[in-house]
């Protein structure tokens, strides 16, 4: 038995992380269960400094660091030897490192510099550059060498010429005035003897470009700034320390005259060589956060789409066609005449008469349009490469204006996203399903731009509403703790004293007549609800350790709005005192967002109402997950409040759903399948609200009425009444359903039902092909259809049901624990043959749909 897929807090050998007492993560390979383990680790030197011994334990999974606390800039390799159910010892696993980075401020030498100029925050300046040169004496042998760096901006740095690691739009986005993250990489192989020089690029980014759906400008910040550190470790003991500071050299009469993360870039190639730039001192100037680590994926360029097809509109435009919606940006390769200019302009679609629009991924008045996501390129003389540093888009299509005939094989699209793994593996005898679980899967990609985002078009906040609801889905889809974390930081920099989450995190671009929104119940509740189904999807109780404080500030926030009224905007509802002490009809509340449009058409009218439905509702489902939480960390003094409002707001709720306004008696899917998902109605209520829910459905051709909050639930409360209503739901093709989306074309999950053609919202408000929400419901295909959850250490329930007009379905899980996969496939004669692999050091309670259940090990088998 070997341990492999050797993991450091989620992360395969990371550098630059700042945890002090990480925990290992591997996967076994051969026999049957692990007995026994040994960690040994060892420092830079080789020196040995953490051996656990044999450990009899069947742990594979967080196992906690033992050693010394480590300190800033420790360098660590470890591996794992272990011991089968025989006790038979296996092959020593091959090395896995770690590199903690600066821990303190005043680790950092280095200081923060910016150009010197005065900035008018009505202008738009070029990107900032920054030089430095330094010497390697010939008569010294580098041992190590690393770069620590970060901007308020996004940054770009070069050695020798040659890009400083693997990512793009460095640092990331959070709040900068609350968190700011570094990058650490390792830069050895690129410092050479003698003189060596180091340049920075700096622009804009989300700290001083545009932000949120109207573009918003300088929101963090006004004054762009970099920090750098560069240390030099030689093989006889000494360190050189190369840093940012005044006398780094300045300009910004680079090739970069604009730079934007929206609206794109303007580039001329013909400064390139900075002949007659104006090279000027830097400014030392300063921010009162010191760095941190992300302990996250960074942004990378990922899938590179060639060839694309060339089409000629029908107004004589020319555009390129890549086939698949990705957000990134464009590289190409051109021959052309100096001065000779390219342009630009990226989009998701082509309007009804096949031209190139953008119409639909941008917001529009008297005096402003935006985004703009486009290129502006000025040619040098002969080869002219050009790639897309500080900016991404959406698109699909990309339309070219050239002053000279363009070939599509010198354009490529590349896909940028967090850098996390696929973790899953899906097919089935439904082409369409098929597709739309790829079609999620991109969709999730494209809105991980070191954040969940919306859209990677027009807002491309951080919707909370969206990232839980999706959660669980995206956590089958790759390796998302990390990434998850990461946003819960983010939702945590923003919670307010009082306790309210807020509806997007960071806030930069919200509007301020949005404000009101925040607590939003199902959007503000990601704050519980990611740490929470982090917990159970990854078995990690320190998640929920470190956020109690934060969840429970949250959990008292909700109680605190419970049994009061606004005269402006508490709904009227005829209930009797005691039961209106447990309503939440307080505040404004998005509800349930992006209904079809026949069914529920959004208007300004439904955001200014306290939806007391969807409020205490979600009231409840808050409580029943935070008592879940306290009995775990033995928080039992909590518990009682929590019970009094899961309860009180239950019972409130099946007294609010016998008044008029709120009645089961409705159409309206969303209405019936959150209450039923919840456990919030009587028996009576239960028994009417799910034959109401069937007479909805086929009132609506059994096409799917929900919006975001409910359209993850309708399948699982559809599988409680008879599975096949949930396989008749799923397969249904027409619009809207799921399928409908991959029927048309689509390559990615839209954020209307109804896609290119959304009038819904009174004006496209809702018009996105690139917004995974609705691609929630692939939680239920992977783990209800497929039937793979992860029940506890170790352990899966693998319950797979099949039905509808399916032939076969597989799915395979990279879990925390291992590959396990369930497959089933129907005969000729009607019966199924179900195959399940269970990982090495796992069990799995197998339940097939005839009622038969059997405990097994590790291996593959047939039923």
């Amino acid at each position: 038995m070997k341990a492999i897929n050797l993991k450091t807090e989620y992360l395969t050998n990371p550098i630059g992380i700042d945890v002090t007492e990480p925990r290992f993560s591997w996967n076994c390979e051969g026999g049957i269960r692990q007995s026994a383990y040994q960690i040994i680790a060892y420092n830079s030197d080789g020196n040995e400094v953490m051996n656990t011994g044999k450990v009899t334990s069947n742990q594979m999974h967080l196992i906690p660091w033992c050693g010394n606390k480590l300190k800033s800039r420790d360098y660590i390799q470890w591996q794992v030897q272990l011991w089968d159910e025989n006790d038979e010892a296996g092959e020593v696993s091959d090395l896995a490192t770690f590199e903690i980075g600066l821990l303190d401020a005043d680790d950092w030498r280095a200081e923060w510099i910016t150009g010197n100029y005065e900035v008018d925050k009505k202008k738009r300046y070029p990107v900032d550059c920054f030089k430095k040169s330094f010497l390697i004496p010939s008569d010294k042998k580098v041992k190590s060498a690393r770069a620590y760096m970060t901007a308020c901006g996004i940054y770009e740095g070069q050695i020798n010429g040659e890009k400083i690691g693997d990512f793009c739009l460095a640092p990331g986005i959070t709040d900068y005035r609350k968190r700011i993250q570094y990058q650490t990489v390792d830069i050895t192989s690129q410092i050479r003897s003698g003189e060596n020089q180091l340049c920075f690029m700096l622009a804009d980014g989300w700290y001083r470009g545009s932000v949120g759906a109207w573009g918003m400008k300088n929101y963090y910040g006004s004054e762009t700034k970099l920090i750098a550190q560069i240390e030099i470790r030689y093989t006889d003991g000494t360190v050189d320390y190369v840093v940012t500071d005044d006398n780094w050299q300045w300009t910004n009469d680079g090739p970069i005259r604009f730079a934007d993360n929206k609206d794109g870039e303007i580039y001329d190639a013909r400064l390139e060589d900075f002949v007659n730039a104006n090279w000027a001192f830097a400014k030392t100037t300063n921010h009162n956060i010191t760095p941190s680590a992300s302990n996250n994926f960074s942004l990378t360029e990922n899938e590179r789409l060639t060839n694309p097809k060339l089409i000629k509109t029908p107004s004589g435009k020319t555009v390129l066609d890549f086939g698949q919606n990705i957000a990134g940006y464009i590289e190409f390769n051109v021959t052309a005449k100096v001065g000779q200019r390219i342009f630009l302009r990226f989009g998701e679609k082509l309007d009804s008469d096949g031209e190139f629009t953008q119409k639909n991924i941008q917001c529009a008045r008297k005096d402003l349009v935006t985004p703009l996501q486009q290129v502006e390129y000025f040619c040098k003389d002969g080869a002219n490469n050009y790639k897309t540093r500080f900016a991404i888009f959406g698109f699909q299509y990309v339309l070219v204006e050239a002053d000279f005939e363009i070939n599509p094989e010198d354009f490529t699209a590349i896909a940028v996203y967090s850098n996390f793994d696929r973790t899953f593996r899906f097919d089935s005898s439904n082409k369409l399903l098929n597709q739309f679980v790829e079609n999620t899967l991109w969709s999730l990609k494209n809105n991980s731009a070191d954040l969940p985002t919306d859209c990677p078009t027009r807002e491309r906040h951080g919707w909370s509403g969206d990232a839980q609801l999706f959660a669980n889905t995206a956590s089958y889809m790759v390796n998302y703790a990390p990434f998850a974390l990461k946003y819960e930081n983010d939702l945590c920099d923003w919670q307010t004293e009082d306790g309210c989450f807020p509806q997007i995190a960071p806030e930069g671009g919200t509007d301020s007549y949005m404000r009101v929104m925040n607590g939003s119940t199902g959007w503000a509740d990601a704050g519980v609800m990611i740490p929470y189904r982090m917990w159970k999807k990854y078995g990690d109780k320190q998640i929920i350790e470190k956020y109690y404080e934060n969840m429970k500030k949250y959990a008292f926030y909700m109680i605190g709005r419970t049994g009061k009224r606004s005269f402006i905007n508490s709904e009227k509802v005829k209930l009797s005192k005691e039961d209106r002490k447990y309503l939440y009809n307080i505040g404004q509340h998005y509800g349930e967002w992006a209904e079809p449009a026949e069914v529920h058409s959004m208007s300004w009218k439904d955001f200014i109402k306290s939806q007391p439905e969807v409020a205490t509702a979600y009231l409840s489902y808050v409580m029943s997950l935070m008592i879940e939480i306290a009995e775990e960390l033995g928080r039992v003094n909590d518990i009682p409040k929590y019970k009094e409002y899961r309860d009180g707001a239950k019972r409130t709720y099946q007294k609010l759903v016998e008044t008029e306004g709120f009645k089961l008696d409705t159409d309206r899917q969303a209405k019936l399948v959150r209450p039923l998902y919840f456990n919030l109605l009587n028996e009576d209520q239960n028994v009417f609200a799910k034959h109401r829910l069937i007479k909805a459905l086929e009132n609506y051709n059994w096409r799917v009425g929900t919006g975001f909050l409910s359209t993850p639930l309708i399948l699982y409360v559809l599988q409680q009444i008879d599975i096949e209503y949930a396989y008749k739901l799923l397969e249904n093709e027409e619009k809207p359903g799921w399928l409908y989306m991959p029927k048309t074309g689509a390559t990615t999950i839209w954020e209307d039902w109804d896609g290119p053609t959304s009038d819904n919202g009174k004006g496209g408000g809702i018009a996105s092909l690139n917004h995974y929400s609705k691609g929630a419901v692939c939680e239920w295909v992977f783990d209800e259809m497929c039937g793979v959850k992860i029940a506890g250490e170790n352990h899966f329930v693998i319950a797979p049901h099949p039905g509808g007009s399916f032939t076969h379905a597989e799915f395979s899980y990279d879990s925390c624990y291992g590959t396990v996969a369930s497959a089933w496939k129907k005969k000729d004669n009607g019966d199924f043959v179900y195959t399940i692999i269970v990982p090495s050091n796992c069990t799995a309670n197998v339940v097939l749909p005839d009622g038969r259940m059997q405990q097994v090990e590790a291996g593959t088998y047939s039923f």
